[in-house]
């Protein structure tokens, strides 16, 4: 049994996508080793799937018929049973071969109310993708730049004058990772339904030194989406939810995704389930206060919302061609088959980000030749042999679809939410 010290001390571990997925995912792929490699210029004028895939690694989406859904239900359930996820909601679908919608299981483990695809869940690090893409719409209005160092919007951030914008978003500036100082898994296990400021969340990060200048490697951390929040702030001049709701979600036509400023769900959700609590046990986590994760972390969306943001992202159709060019030079991570942009992951071909906080996974990726695209929410956060649900559902859903493009993170996938254990340096910060 661990000592309430060493819980607390693991509480908050975890990233990610992103959260990558986160990545990672929530909370795309991140982890510790260095990648000094130059990442590539994506040109302009070529397409994303041309980049991310050769004429000779082009891909054969099945048609989704009745066999091979069936073939995918069987998958689904197979993840459920060994996960033990409560539920799932996976949405499939590319052009001219048909949609797969399913939702498994339940949404309250109280009252055994079933899951349904129309349910809002929390996203955690695919918050990441809104927050950057808001700071890609000011460098397209000329109101920042991505070579500009943060200390000229925020003062007291450690090497500030040396960190650039592009460092923060590319997960690339050396900055602690705040969710893993042990003040601050105190606080938020000690009392998970407060809130926090981002300034409080800068300060558990800034009073730890650099982990290494800007630039020289890759490692996700939250500090730097929640600097990046700050950024869009000033230079928008709007609270940071406010503007991604003008600017992202409005022209996206995202009408049931929100950005909240407490712990309000909407209708209908489901309940998340974690074990990311002082005492180890699983404890219902629908209304922990998310503003821990703010920029980084806080969205709730559903899964019509997250089918159309997939696309979105990938093809950056609220952004300039040049812009989200520079946002697809990926730099390589320690993970084979992954690379990490601008707030954006590729997995083996698949471009988006996952998310994960207490008691919710999701996952929510795009597959530029074949424009399909998959997104996985689950309604709980609890790892299963080291990996985390959503990783394996968007990998048992790939393994049928696309073989040769398997969305295949091994250990834990980045993301927002705390671990109980310190993840593997090849996986996360």
């Amino acid at each position: 049994m661990r000592s309430s010290q060493g819980r607390t001390r693991g509480i908050l571990v975890r990233l990610a996508v992103a959260g990558l997925l986160v990545f990672p995912v929530c909370a795309g792929v991140v982890g510790n080793a260095g990648a000094t490699t130059p990442a590539s210029v994506l040109p302009a004028q070529l397409s994303v799937a041309s980049v991310f895939f050769p004429s000779s690694q082009q891909t054969d989406f099945p048609e989704l018929t009745p066999a091979v859904t069936g073939r995918l239900d069987t998958a689904v359930r197979q993840v459920m049973r060994e996960t033990q996820a409560p539920g799932v909601i996976v949405g499939l679908s590319a052009p001219g071969k048909g949609a797969y919608v399913r939702a498994f299981g339940v949404a309250d483990k109280a009252t055994g109310a079933a899951m349904s695809p129309d349910m809002y869940l929390r996203i955690g690090s695919e918050t990441k993708t809104f927050t950057v893409t808001a700071l890609l719409q000011l460098v397209d209005q000329g109101k920042v730049g991505l070579d500009d160092p943060i200390a000229t919007y925020v003062d007291g951030v450690p090497n500030g004058d040396r960190i650039t914008l592009r460092d923060l978003a590319g997960m690339r500036s050396g900055l602690f990772n705040y969710s893993d100082d042990e003040g601050f898994s105190k606080a938020l296990t000690a009392d998970p339904e407060r809130s926090f400021t981002p300034q409080q969340l800068l300060a558990y990060s800034f009073k730890h030194p650099v982990q290494f200048q800007p630039g020289e490697e890759f490692q996700y951390s939250n500090t730097n989406i929640v600097l990046v929040g700050l950024v869009v702030e000033q230079a928008g001049g709007l609270p940071l939810h406010d503007f991604i709701q003008k600017n992202v979600l409005e022209p996206a036509g995202l009408s049931h995704t929100v950005f909240p400023t407490d712990a309000t769900f909407p209708n209908p959700h489901a309940n998340g389930y974690t074990n990311q609590t002082a005492s180890g046990s699983v404890e219902d986590a629908t209304d922990w206060n998310p503003s821990w994760g703010w920029a980084a972390g806080a969205m709730i969306s559903n899964l019509q919302d997250l089918r159309t943001w997939a696309r979105v992202l990938a093809t950056g159709t609220l952004l300039a061609p040049k812009t989200q060019a520079e946002r697809l030079r990926t730099v390589p991570t320690s993970i084979p088959g992954a690379g990490y942009g601008l707030g954006i992951f590729n997995v083996q071909g698949w471009i988006g980000h996952n998310g994960s906080l207490p008691g919710y996974q999701s996952l929510t990726v795009y597959l530029p030749e074949e424009q399909a695209t998959l997104v996985v929410l689950v309604n709980t956060d609890i790892v299963h042999d080291g990996k985390e649900p959503g990783t394996l559902f968007g990998q048992a859903v790939t393994r049928i679809v696309t073989p040769d493009h398997v969305f295949n993170l091994p250990g834990r996938a980045p993301s927002l939410s705390p671990q109980p254990s310190k993840p593997p340096t090849s996986d996360g910060d």
